[in-house]
């Protein structure tokens, strides 16, 4: 997604999105979520300075915003943040036909003509994502290949390993973000996919959720023993 989305907001007719410093700020916004904005000259190569003129011109298009942060003594610090107008420059994938669409099949055939339509999906998705993951055995490639796929699909994934051994699964992006909110169906379905692709030996909870107001959507996956059937 990493370069879609760049090329989303480059091709963008946006004052912002002409200059390429302020496309890659707001990508790591995306991404990192707040940052100051000596982090993120650093990241870009430029000084804290340049950055933050950038970051002043992005929130006059109310792109990003900057909320005052204390640590300790002294002159509180400013961490910048995406805005809602800013994260309104990634794609949502045919966000208005998509939702029309499933309240039409909720008209037309009820609540269980939905279900069927979701589950239908669910199962092309799992032999679609199988096909690339299903003969690695290690977890952690496996991750790393669904998280190649969710990328290529929009949702600017990644795995994050965490100290105590488990996996987190992070999407930054949702580019079905409207269609979810609309049927939570969607969602359900996801974790089902992931379960379903991954195997019966590892566990998976939804840590954060878009849909809810989080920054991401996360997964955490943890390894489990199968107990052997006697």
């Amino acid at each position: 997604m990493g370069n879609m989305s760049s090329e989303y907001l480059e091709n963008s007719a946006a004052p912002a999105a002409a200059r390429p410093a302020a496309t890659r700020i707001l990508m790591l916004l995306k991404n990192k979520g707040p940052q100051a904005a000596g982090r993120l000259g650093a990241a870009l190569g430029i000084t804290g300075e340049a950055a933050r003129q950038q970051l002043e011109k992005l929130a006059a298009d109310g792109l990003v915003q900057a909320v005052p942060q204390v640590n300790g003594v002294g002159r509180p610090s400013k961490m910048w943040s995406i805005t809602p107008q800013g994260n309104a420059r990634f794609p949502d994938s045919h966000a208005a036909l998509t939702v029309d669409l499933m309240t039409a099949m909720k008209q037309a055939f009820g609540p269980e003509g939905l279900d069927r339509l979701l589950a239908h999906r669910a199962k092309q998705q799992i032999a679609t994502y199988r096909e690339r993951i299903h003969a690695h055995t290690s977890l952690r490639r496996r991750l790393q290949i669904l998280a190649e796929i969710r990328t290529e699909e929009g949702y600017m994934a990644e795995v994050v390993p965490q100290k105590d051994g488990d996996f987190l699964l992070v999407e930054n992006h949702c580019p079905i973000c409207v269609a979810a909110t609309a049927c939570l169906g969607l969602c359900g379905a996801e974790l089902e996919v992931f379960q379903k692709v991954l195997g019966r030996d590892v566990a998976i909870e939804r840590t954060e959720h878009i849909v809810s107001g989080a920054r991401r959507c996360a997964y955490r996956i943890q390894a489990r023993a199968l107990k052997t059937r006697r």
